[in-house]
């Protein structure tokens, strides 16, 4: 009995060897991050830096892949579907789960049933910007410009249903300017394009995709929509200055489907992390009024929750229904 005894305890022991080593060599191979907007916006500015530093950490190349389309929703699906191994993972938005939720009636993902959490990583203030052409400075300005002329002015946003559509139609609301068209991208990337050239006259937008255009002169910002001034622009106004209420912003956050293991979990938040931590790093989302939150997996669960009990009485209020 002892002999047989021994030789199990042996078997186990050599089994637990295996083992351990299988956990602790995630990622064995490159991890996927997809983007579910177009290149060039917020989130892919983000999604980009944290994606280089994340390679650096797991030892692993953590390659960036857009899949923009329907407000965020093609990707944030995409991601849900894949295999629950660690090796597919989300650079998610408060559009892809809190208030794409509220604004299509059909979901293709349960935003809280269909992802692990991993990390919240920055919050980031949203922007209205012009083009330099437009004969406004400040909000107060641009209010009565489309006052004067009703019907003439619109704005970009990266598409239906994003915060910057809800940036845009809160705005109307308050300014009380209904008359302002919106005009919808696939992403921020696009949308900035035809404003640059003057094709659309406003944008609204998130800060880090236009904080170049801004300091550059080619867009013209006009308010910040977080509640206080962004550290990037002490001298840009919020928009709540003018319109007392006013206040939308996005973040951005990790997510892998359900049911990927916890000690890949584990490792990506670490990775991730460290990534926004780093001083470098850091220091570049802070140009762009970034502000680093790396929370634990427990944290973003609580997060999502808060947000879609947030959003949803505004979208309702908004009238902003997708079928």
């Amino acid at each position: 009995m002892r002999s047989r005894s021994a030789r199990l305890l042996t078997c186990l022991a050599a089994l637990a060897g295996f083992a351990s080593p299988a956990l602790a060599e995630f990622p064995e191979r490159p991890i996927t991050l997809v983007i579910p907007f177009a290149a060039g916006g917020s989130t892919d500015l983000v999604g980009r830096l944290v994606a280089e530093e994340m390679s650096k950490n797991l030892g692993q190349q953590v390659v960036v892949e857009n899949r923009g389309g329907a407000g965020g929703n093609l990707g944030a699906a995409y991601v849900a579907k894949a295999a629950a191994d660690g090796y597919t993972i989300l650079m998610a938005t408060v559009a892809t789960h809190a208030l794409n939720p509220a604004v299509y009636t059909k979901m293709p993902y349960d935003a809280v049933k269909d992802f692990a959490p991993i990390s919240l990583l920055v919050t980031v203030p949203n922007v209205l910007a012009v083009h330099p052409s437009i004969p406004a400075n400040n909000a107060k300005e641009l209010i009565e410009l489309i006052k004067k002329d009703p019907g003439k002015y619109s704005y970009a946003s990266s598409g239906n249903g994003t915060p910057l559509h809800l940036s845009g139609e809160l705005f109307k609301t308050l300014a009380g300017v209904p008359e302002l068209v919106h005009v919808p991208y696939k992403g921020s990337g696009p949308a900035l394009v035809d404003v640059l050239g003057n094709q659309v006259p406003m944008i609204f937008d998130n800060l880090p995709s236009s904080t170049e255009h801004i300091k550059t002169g080619k867009l013209k910002g006009i308010a910040v929509t977080s509640p206080e001034r962004a550290p990037a622009f002490p001298d840009l106004p919020a928009m709540n200055e003018t319109l007392p209420g006013y206040e939308t912003y996005t973040w951005n956050a990790l997510f892998a489907p359900a049911g990927t293991p916890p000690e890949a979990i584990k490792k990506m938040n670490e990775a991730a992390n460290a990534a926004v931590n780093k001083p470098e790093v850091k220091a570049k989302l802070a140009e762009f009024s970034a502000t680093v939150v790396a929370s634990t997996p427990e944290e973003l669960a609580k997060h999502v929750e808060a947000e879609l009990a947030k959003w949803k009485p505004i979208v309702e209020q908004a009238g902003a229904k997708i079928d």
